[in-house]
């Protein structure tokens, strides 16, 4: 029985979950690690295309889809496999804030043609690979969109 506008305050607080943030955390070391790799491999100065950070988020992209496939339509249910796949290992691997960070370089120092072409590929890009990521998933493993198998 609901008596006032407060009694949301007064129920019983959920314990706290730190096992799925430590997971999260775990799975961040492991694709900020990563996203280090792929930078060192491709640097790129002030006037340069980003392809680092640009490859990072397209594969990121496409791995995304092929866990969430994996994950939600295939394999069965686990409590620590889309937080340390999808939010810790893609998220730590992905980056919003470089890529906005690597066009507001390009457009200061005067290469405005290369921020348009980075800003628009990259998000073009990055459907298409997660488009090409649910197919492909899709297909190898014979699951619809539905999540139903095909019948052979």
């Amino acid at each position: 029985m609901v008596t006032g506008p407060f009694d949301v305050l007064r129920r019983p607080r959920r314990p706290r979950r730190w096992d799925v943030a430590l997971v999260v955390a775990a799975g961040g070391a492991v694709g900020g690690a990563c996203r280090y790799g792929v930078n060192q491999w491709l640097p790129h100065g002030p006037a340069g295309f980003p392809w680092a950070t640009f490859v990072e988020n397209v594969t990121g992209c496409f791995l995304l889809a092929v866990v969430s496939v994996l994950l939600l339509e295939v394999l069965p249910p686990h409590r620590y496999a889309r937080p340390f796949l999808g939010v810790g290992v893609l998220g730590g691997f992905t980056t919003f804030s470089t890529y906005t960070s690597d066009a507001r370089v390009l457009l200061q120092g005067g290469h405005g043609a290369i921020a348009i072409v980075y800003l628009a590929g990259s998000v073009a890009a990055g459907l298409l690979a997660v488009i090409g990521g649910l197919s492909a998933t899709r297909a190898a493993t014979g699951v619809t969109p539905l999540g139903t198998r095909r019948q052979s």
